[in-house]
Formats: structure tokens, C-alpha cells, sequence
């Protein structure tokens, strides 16, 4: 069971980036793709999740109207579709399984995530 995030980088404000998520081994579908970030110190944050068949979601408001999630049609990879970015969205990003409210069951150990910087 391996996620492997990928897609961050540096964007002015305002910009946008679209975070990959690649599932490998065991897929897990009956729980969705969460989408988590981190801030060095701070505790890591749910931000979005999608189901394994796209066809539902769930958005943290400080990222509704902004994000999108959405996954490949194979279903080995999903993304993570971020607009008008902000300099407050700066973090390390992950993914992992989780429910649809955003909790992990722990099916999967967390990634290197990917660093998005969002400058002023």
C-alpha cells in the first residue's frame, strides 16, 4: 500500500498548482483520498477528500470554491486542483486514505508529501 504525492511547488499568490496523489499495491476503495497538509510545528490539517469513485467530496471551508479533488478514470490516481492560491495555504501536502469527513484509519503510513509555497 504506497500514495506518493507530487505537484507542489513555488506559485504567486493567486496562481494555481494540481497535487497528484499515485496509489500503488492493495487499493483500498471503500474508504476515499484525503488530502492533509502540515506546517513545520503545527499539527497536520485535513483539507479535502474524494471518493474512490469521484463521486463524492468533502471541503474544508477555508479551501471551498478554490480546490477541486478529482481522480484519474484507471481510479490509481487522484488530484488535487488548487486556484487562487493564498500565502496561508503554504505547506507541506499529503494525501492518504481517510474517511469522507477526514479521518485516516492508519491503512497506509504517511509520505514525504509535497511542499507548495505560495508567495505575496
Amino acid at each position: 500500500v504506497q500514495l506518493v504525492e507530487s505537484g507542489g511547488g513555488l506559485v504567486q499568490a493567486g496562481g494555481s498548482l494540481r497535487l497528484s496523489c499515485a496509489a500503488s499495491g492493495r487499493i483500498f476503495s471503500a474508504y476515499a483520498i484525503g488530502w492533509f497538509r502540515q506546517a513545520p510545528g503545527k499539527e497536520r490539517e485535513f483539507v479535502a477528500a474524494i471518493s474512490w469513485s469521484g463521486g463524492s467530496t468533502n471541503y474544508v471551508d477555508s479551501v471551498k470554491g478554490r480546490f477541486i479533488a478529482s481522480t484519474d478514470n484507471a481510479k490509481t490516481t487522484m488530484y488535487l486542483q488548487m486556484n487562487s492560491l493564498k500565502p496561508e495555504d503554504t505547506d507541506v501536502y499529503y494525501c492518504n486514505y481517510a474517511t469522507l469527513s477526514g479521518i485516516p484509519p492508519g491503512i497506509a503510513s504517511w509520505g514525504q508529501g509535497t511542499q507548495v509555497t505560495v508567495s505575496s
